[in-house]
């Protein structure tokens, strides 16, 4: 039922933080001289841009459940499926944009699925890469089960090649590196995907790939004992059954990467789409999937060649690890004639550096200096974590050990600055901190070092994280 009073309406937009009070007092004295109806004044709202065409639809309505969720405001519903919904949304305390994912009730009313998608949504914040979406909060409020993520500007890769047809060759293979090195990375945390396709995969404006839905696939074992769970491992299950790969092998995020790839060079899926079961439970399926450049005789020899690699059925003839992938993606690239984004140095990369030493501060300036990294100074981790917000850097290298004061919040402010960062991170402790150690390493793209220790022990970590390889 719609509101019937213009008060109703505006405890609402109140209580819901639809609206700044600066906004609503605007509307409230221009919509006063038409009508004192609700009517009017959300179309001036919606004129104004002060809400969306997806809360409008709500508040025509009357209907306030959806506006809000925790302490995110959602603003436009941007895909939904079996398994969940996905909004764009906003934060009630910084206005940051992201996505935000909501159960759907048929799975929401589950007390053991709920269970379990809140403990791999709380495993999957600890993943923190440039090529795997972060998870920032998982909630519950009134019923609803939700996380939240970063905000992708752009959309998944079966949307882009909808628009596109199909990728360059170079474009291809640097999508092919992007998501390898996020498959390397969660396998080096014990974590798989279960759940590899071209819409779990984003692209960004910066035409970077991610992936999405990391661990949230484990949801599909059937543990969960829901049909939707089965029916989203059934292709992995269906793979390692009929090739004798024992469960949650690794290399079976291989097949479909390759599928996807597969994919991208020839705009054409490896095997026909079907959401018929019994033909997803055929083995076949995946064992007759013709050679890449029988359909595609343009794709270059080198991408061709791992594409089929990556999609032999026995598992002991595919790649045995994302690492491999990411070696022969290299290699391809050179064969291109092509560099892989962010290979070529456009200049030097950018390390703050927390020391509170003053003899310290010139022994690490002048050795990062003259390997070839921009050095900035800082002695107060607090403010150095404000200018990482504002404006990150390329590494941060705290030397914690040189603290002598607020060590515990200072470390407890960091933990929570990488939740929501990737930046690289390289944290000294001293022996009385090492019980800091375990905490920081599960922060994702951090790597600790306990005294003592030299200047090259610094230098392998920067160089590992940043991808720098050694002269």
């Amino acid at each position: 039922m719609s509101f019937q009073t213009l008060e109703e309406l505006r405890r609402v937009l109140v209580e819901f933080e639809l609206v700044s009070p600066a906004q609503l007092a605007r509307a409230l004295e221009e919509a006063a001289s038409v009508s004192r109806q609700p009517g009017p004044l959300l179309d001036l709202l919606e004129r104004q841009g002060a809400l969306t065409t997806y809360q409008l639809s709500k508040l025509h309505k009357g209907e306030t459940d959806g506006l809000v969720l925790g302490r995110y405001k959602l603003l436009y519903r941007n895909a939904s499926g079996s398994f969940a919904r996905v909004f764009r949304a906003c934060s009630l305390d910084d206005g940051k944009m992201i996505g935000l994912k909501v159960l759907r009730q048929r799975w929401a009313s589950d007390p053991n699925y709920v269970k379990q998608f809140h403990r791999e949504a709380e495993i999957c914040q600890r993943l923190r890469h440039k090529n795997i979406v972060p998870i920032y909060d998982v909630g519950e409020d009134r019923g609803e089960h939700f996380l939240t993520m970063e905000f992708i500007e752009g959309g998944n890769l079966r949307e882009f090649l909808k628009i596109r047809g199909q990728c360059s060759p170079v474009e291809a293979a640097q999508c092919a590196l992007d998501m390898a090195e996020g498959l390397e990375y969660a396998l080096s945390k014990g974590m798989t995907h279960r759940d590899f396709k071209l819409t779990n995969v984003l692209m960004g404006s910066d035409r970077v790939a991610k992936l999405v839905d990391f661990g949230l696939a484990s949801l599909s074992s059937t543990e969960s004992g829901t049909e939707e769970g089965n029916l989203r491992a059934l292709e992995y299950a269906t793979l390692e059954k009929g090739t004798g790969a024992p469960e949650d092998d690794p290399r079976s995020d291989l097949y479909f990467l390759g599928g996807v790839i597969y994919e991208l060079l020839t705009g054409s899926p490896p095997y026909p789409a079907t959401r018929d079961r019994s033909e997803r439970k055929q083995l076949s399926r995946y064992t007759n999937v013709r050679p890449i450049r029988s359909i595609a005789p343009q794709v270059p020899t080198p991408l061709a060649e791992i594409v089929d690699h990556l999609m032999r059925v026995n598992p002991n003839e595919r790649f045995q690890s994302p690492t491999e992938v990411v070696h022969a993606t290299r290699k391809a690239f050179k064969d291109l004639g092509a560099t892989p984004r962010g290979d070529a140095n456009t200049g030097p990369k950018t390390v703050l550096c927390i020391e509170t030493r003053s003899k310290h501060q010139d022994l690490l300036r002048d050795y990062l200096t003259k390997l070839g990294f921009r050095v900035l100074m800082m002695t107060d981790l607090q403010r150095g974590l404000i200018r990482l917000r504002t404006n990150p850097t390329d590494a941060l290298l705290l030397m914690a050990d040189s603290l002598t004061e607020g060590v515990s919040q200072g470390i407890q402010e960091l933990l929570r600055w990488k939740k929501t960062s990737s930046t690289a991170a390289v944290v000294v402790l001293s022996q009385s901190q090492q019980g800091w150690k375990k905490m920081l390493e599960d922060a994702g793209t951090t790597r600790v070092l306990v005294q003592s220790i030299q200047l090259r022990d610094v230098r392998r970590e920067l160089e590992s994280l940043l991808g720098i390889t050694s002269g």
